[in-house]
This record gives C-alpha cells, sequence and structure tokens, in this order.
C-alpha cells in the first residue's frame, strides 16, 4: 500500500514518476534467479499429418494459410506439386508433403492449411491435415531419436521432443527442400 501511495504522490511529477518506476523494474529484475533465466525453450508449430503429430521448428515456418481457393496446375510436374497459388501478389508451389512422401493425398478439409517455409532460396507452401498452434518444450524434453511415424519421413526428422506420455518427432523443413527428392519435381 505505502508504494501505491508514493506512487500517486508523483503523479504531478511525471520524470520523477519515471525514475521511480525504473529503479523498481531493476530491482525486481535483479531478485529474479539466473536459473529460472538459464533454462532455454525451444519453440515449434504443431502439427498433424497422416494421422500423426510433428513438430516444425518455429524459425522454419513463415506463415499459416488456408488452402487457396484457386490453385493452377504445373504441366510436367509431379503429382504431389498441386500447382501454383496467388498469394498476395506473389506465386507460391502448393507441395502436397504426404503425398511426396508415399504415404497419400492430403484430404482437403476445413482443418487443412499450407505452412510456407521460411527458406531464402526455395518458395514453399507445404500441405497439412491441420496446424494445431505453438508448443514449448524444455530443451532437457529433446532427444535426438525419433519415433517411427505413418508417414515414411525418417530422413527428415531432427529428432523428437517428449512430455509424459506423448512423443512429438521434429519434422525439418529445410531437409525436405534441399533434398534431390525435392528438387526433382519434373514428371
Amino acid at each position: 500500500m505505502t508504494q501505491e501511495i508514493a506512487l500517486k504522490s508523483l503523479c504531478d511529477r511525471p520524470y520523477e514518476l519515471l525514475a521511480e518506476l525504473e529503479r523498481r523494474g531493476r530491482t525486481v529484475s535483479a531478485q529474479v534467479s539466473p536459473e529460472s533465466t538459464s533454462a532455454k525453450e525451444w519453440v515449434g508449430v504443431a502439427l498433424r499429418m497422416a494421422g500423426d503429430l510433428y513438430l516444425v521448428a518455429r524459425e522454419e515456418t513463415r506463415e499459416v494459410l488456408g488452402v487457396p481457393a484457386s490453385v493452377t496446375r504445373v504441366p510436367g510436374a509431379k503429382p504431389w506439386i498441386k500447382g501454383l497459388a496467388n498469394i498476395r501478389g506473389a506465386l507460391l508451389p502448393i507441395i502436397d508433403l504426404r503425398q511426396f512422401l508415399g504415404s497419400g493425398v492430403t484430404p482437403i478439409t476445413r482443418n487443412t492449411r499450407i505452412v510456407v517455409v521460411n527458406h531464402r532460396e526455395i518458395p514453399a507452401g507445404l500441405m497439412f491435415d491441420e496446424v494445431l498452434g505453438f508448443r514449448r518444450f524444455a530443451e532437457g524434453e529433446f532427444s535426438g531419436e525419433a519415433p517411427p511415424t505413418v508417414a515414411p519421413c525418417q530422413r527428415y526428422l531432427a529428432g523428437a521432443f517428449s512430455r509424459a506420455e506423448e512423443q512429438w518427432p521434429v519434422l525439418s523443413l529445410r531437409m525436405v527442400l534441399e533434398s534431390a527428392a525435392f528438387a526433382d519435381a519434373a514428371a
């Protein structure tokens, strides 16, 4: 209560009020234990594909879109390349990742989403059954060994995070886009 009164008494002196707020902020920051700030956190986007849950590093995603209403087929391209979509004036190749991996065609439902990959050289929008949002994990929950998945994507997995009974394989979109199989898009 005394702190409130002290701040109220400074309401006519804005400079002194700001100085007091800064002093209090520094005091609180100094009281934070260094152990709590040293625990690193990994943030990823949770996805569903072919019935399995996956994580993609937040840094590898640019945005998440609904399925575009109009996709223009590319003649002579493999069937997993659904076509090109005009996204805010830029052409974006739409890729059915599930079909690319050989695990069937992704059904288009109201939950189907396109994840635009954050890659400087290769523009691509990858189709997923569903995007579940961000998931946060402590670095201690990471394991270099990924669990088996329905879609044959082991070569594109970069480990997994485990929490309770759930295992979340980490799918590397960069590894997918830079693979020789992805570059071989001509039918």
